[in-house]
């Protein structure tokens, strides 16, 4: 935490010699605020002769003209405080204390530099976990490797652009970047180990997170097992001989988006492979055919799986989506949601996650392409009533759903019944694949 804040109080520094400088400091209540003024007066009387605080108004004020405010904003509401007022930088130190982004993005309207002689900026510090940790993760550590700028999205992960009738219509707006730290980062909290010791001493995900700076731990996930250290890795040439296949759970609107994955099979390991993700809202069921045939144009997908769900007929007569998607070239065989299958499909995952599996490593991977699973997977929270199934109220969960669909579409590594009977055109062989085909003509 003082490596975070030092970091935060720091950072202003370069443009406090301009006049123009308007800044304010962030922190959710007073009494939070109080030791960030105390760095500030060991810090910045050494940099800045002359520079001079003034407590009644919470107030640094430079020998250049510069300032910067020390403020608090306890409830969304408390913004109104700030209607009319400019500033060239702002910044929320510990930002996943707020529940809502709603004060993030309503400051990002107080952000304004009539001299046009300095960079706007927001800044963010925090730890994870809090009331804001899944909006804070989604909005800055799930879009882009750390240390990595990326165009700022919405909440549908669409780059926010400028609209059609400004000047520079189309273009992306602004970016972000998520800079990572570490308790060992800091050598002054690391050297003795005392600190270190206290972390160790908590519970798992409060050491994950504090000790590792890890924002993938959250209390009562349902895979806990997962690691982005350990099971995202950067995208590489998936050989042409390596048996691949898909799996999909189906959506139309935003809230029911479609979910696509496909899967690599490490020939010598068994481990997967989960090379590419498509996940979008608002398409037909021949329209997402058609995009899936173009990403997998040149490849040779050993078959697909997709909710059993979309093999209802629509009307009386009319094709169902998984008909009307074979009639774009796009074969499919219906998921298993047989009585048990969800929580089957939750143990399968758990066993993949773990890395017993085959030279120790675990048993399935992820690219840091496939953004929607990796974002979801390590939020998935228990059902809170204790079966073993993810919480039933969790509604993110179209990406997880066709991730099990696919992890359940093959027997076990080792197993004698592998899925050798596809063959370029996805069709099965029925004497050794073990489902029933209904209707010879599609092939399901």
């Amino acid at each position: 935490t003082v490596g975070k804040t030092y970091a935060l109080i720091a950072d202003p520094i370069p443009y406090l010699e301009n006049k123009n400088f308007r800044g304010l400091l962030l922190r959710r209540t007073l009494d939070e605020l109080r030791e960030i003024i105390w760095k500030t007066q060991e810090l910045y009387p050494l940099i800045f002769k002359g520079a001079t605080w003034r407590e009644k108004d919470k107030e640094w004020r430079f020998p250049s003209g510069a300032r910067l405010w020390m403020s608090y904003l306890e409830r969304d509401e408390d913004v109104q405080k700030y209607q009319g007022q400019a500033f060239t930088w702002i910044a929320f130190d510990e930002l996943t204390q707020y529940a809502t982004p709603f004060a993030w993005n309503y400051m990002k309207s107080r952000l304004r530099d009539a001299s046009g002689t300095l960079p706007l900026f927001m800044r963010a510090t925090s730890n994870p976990g809090s009331a804001g940790h899944g909006w804070v993760k989604k909005m800055f550590i799930d879009p882009a490797p750390p240390n990595t700028p990326f165009w700022a999205l919405d909440e549908f992960d669409n780059i926010l652009l400028f609209p059609k009738d400004h000047p520079k219509a189309g273009q992306p707006i602004f970016q972000r970047k998520f800079i990572p730290a570490k308790v060992s980062d800091n050598p002054y909290l690391w050297k003795d180990g005392v600190y270190e010791t206290n972390l160790l001493s908590l519970p798992e995900e409060q050491r994950r997170q504090l000790l590792e700076g890890d924002w993938d731990a959250s209390t009562g996930a349902a895979f806990p097992e997962f690691r982005r250290s350990k099971h995202v890795i950067e995208p590489y040439r998936i050989p042409k001989d390596w048996r691949k296949f898909r799996s999909c759970d189906f959506g139309y609107s935003q809230r029911q988006s479609s979910a696509v994955h496909w899967y690599a099979i490490h020939p010598a390991t068994a481990q997967l492979i989960v090379y590419r993700e498509l996940y979008i809202t608002g398409k037909t069921g021949r329209e997402l055919a058609l995009l899936i045939r173009e990403l997998e144009a040149d490849e040779n997908i050993a078959y697909g799986v997709l909710d059993s769900s979309v093999w209802a007929q629509r009307g009386q007569t009319g094709p169902s989506i998984a008909e009307e998607m074979r009639q774009w070239g796009v074969r499919w065989r219906p998921s298993d949601r047989s009585q048990g299958s969800r929580i089957a499909g939750r143990m399968r995952i758990h066993e993949l996650l773990r890395d017993d599996n085959i030279n120790k490593q675990p048993g399935i991977v992820f690219f840091n392409t496939c953004r929607k699973i990796i974002e979801t997977l390590p939020i998935i929270p228990s059902d809170p009533n204790y079966t073993d199934d993810i919480d039933p109220d969790f509604v993110d969960d179209h990406a997880y759903d066709s991730l099990r669909y696919g992890v359940m579409s093959r027997p076990k590594p080792g197993s004698i019944e592998e899925f050798s009977g596809y063959g370029s055109t996805g069709i099965p062989n029925r004497h050794t694949i073990q489902f029933q085909v209904i209707d010879q003509t599609f092939g399901y």
